[in-house]
């Protein structure tokens, strides 16, 4: 076998249709496009979208609202985590932004807030951006101390 001498077999190939090649080829004149209207002129394509002059979906539904895109997200911890993480010593008495980062809980730039489900039985000093009234009196009731970012 020679790489220049491979051909197609025979019949598997055809020529394609030559349009607008006069009368006598019987695809001249229109070219198979019919008479009038913007698909048999040149240069026609339609807009993602068009539902042949019908209003489009996209400009149908309604718009709500709007994103802001400069909130803070905050994901949130509750207090009987917190203990809970204590008991089985993966967390210390004292608890920042890093220990948790280091738990696997947050990601570099997340803002976490404590929240105030649950008790807790040991005095904390605890790091974090927001904390939530029942979470503040719990860890103050006990002695703790909270540092706000």
């Amino acid at each position: 076998m020679i790489l220049n001498n491979l051909k197609y077999k025979f019949g598997s190939v055809r020529k394609e249709k030559r349009l607008g090649r006069g009368q006598g080829s019987g695809k001249g004149g229109t070219c198979t496009k019919g008479h009038k209207g913007a698909k048999s002129r040149s240069g026609n394509s339609k807009k993602l979208g068009f539902e042949g002059g019908q209003m489009p979906l996209q400009r149908r539904i309604p718009k709500f609202g709007f994103k802001n895109f400069n909130k803070k997200k905050y994901l949130i911890l509750n207090l009987d985590t917190i203990q809970y993480l204590i008991n089985i010593g993966k967390l210390k008495k004292k608890i920042t932004i890093e220990s948790f980062r280091k738990l696997g809980f947050f990601k570099q730039n997340i803002f976490y807030k404590i929240l105030g489900r649950g008790k807790l039985t040991s005095k904390i000093e605890i790091t974090a951006h927001k904390f939530s009234k029942k979470a503040f009196n719990g860890i103050k009731k006990l002695g703790g101390n909270l540092i706000i970012l």
